[in-house]
């Protein structure tokens, strides 16, 4: 069982940390298609900017041995970036397979990456 916990976490985990340092850096540089996907819904470019940054940064944390309390901050701000990239695309009525299939599976793999973490990488309960 704890075998395939890690080998779930490990996939889970690499999927998340490559699409998000993907998409970061297209937001980042403000790549055409990233530009294509965020301005139809109202958000001004410099938005770009801040969200990759901050996936970038993020992806760093997960990744990184240790620093329990900035992990979970990092997977807490994925969930609230992808579940609300999901519900800014269906309130503008972007119904598009391409709009919601990304946040989706982010989510899913923010989830699995979250849940499967091995103990280490998790905050000790102090009781």
């Amino acid at each position: 069982m704890e075998k395939r916990n890690k080998i779930i976490y490990w996939i889970a985990t690499a999927l998340l940390a490559v699409g998000m340092l993907g998409s970061g850096l297209a937001q980042i540089f403000h790549a055409k298609q990233m530009i294509d996907l965020v301005v139809p819904l109202g958000y001004p470019i410099y938005f770009l900017s801040i969200i990759g940054v901050w996936k970038v940064l993020g992806v760093v944390a997960i990744l990184v041995p240790r620093f329990t309390l900035v992990k979970e901050w990092a997977y807490a701000g994925f969930f609230f970036v992808m579940t609300g990239a999901l519900v800014s695309h269906l309130a503008s009525g972007d119904y598009a397979v391409k709009a919601i299939m990304g946040p989706v599976m982010q989510t899913v793999f923010i989830i699995l990456s979250w849940y499967f973490r091995p103990a280490d990488r998790k905050i000790s309960s102090v009781n």
